[in-house]
């Protein structure tokens, strides 16, 4: 399957799961069990390998590094997992805002939705 994508687009790919689970663990300075306990919370779903391992994206570990932050300063793991999820919809829906604002300021002036009476 990954054989078809580009080597170029995979490393250019926030979401291509490109670390193991180990690996990802030394890049977050972490234990693989937190990588394990973030999953079960639900924050990240690490994509299988045809082995069965696990594997991370780069956004998944910006996601655990943020969570590991909180930990870190002391919220309970599940508390920071939810904090996190919360933060990730908040950005998303300000960047769909954004994109609706950016889309009314270029529409022409009375271009907007006629009367209905």
């Amino acid at each position: 399957m990954t054989a078809d994508i580009p080597l170029s687009d995979r490393l250019d790919d926030d979401d291509y799961p490109a670390y193991t689970m180990g690996r990802a663990a030394e890049m977050l300075g972490t234990t693989p069990a937190f990588l394990r306990a973030l999953g079960e919370a639900r924050l990240i779903t690490p994509l299988r390998s045809e082995g069965g391992h696990r594997r991370y994206s780069r956004y998944q570990l910006r996601i655990a590094a943020r969570a590991r932050e909180l930990v870190d300063r002391g919220t309970p793991i599940e508390a920071a997992c939810r904090i996190v999820i919360l933060e990730d919809q908040l950005e998303e829906a300000q960047r769909i805002n954004a994109e609706y604002r950016r889309r009314a300021g270029h529409e022409a002036p009375g271009s907007s939705v006629p009367d209905a009476g």
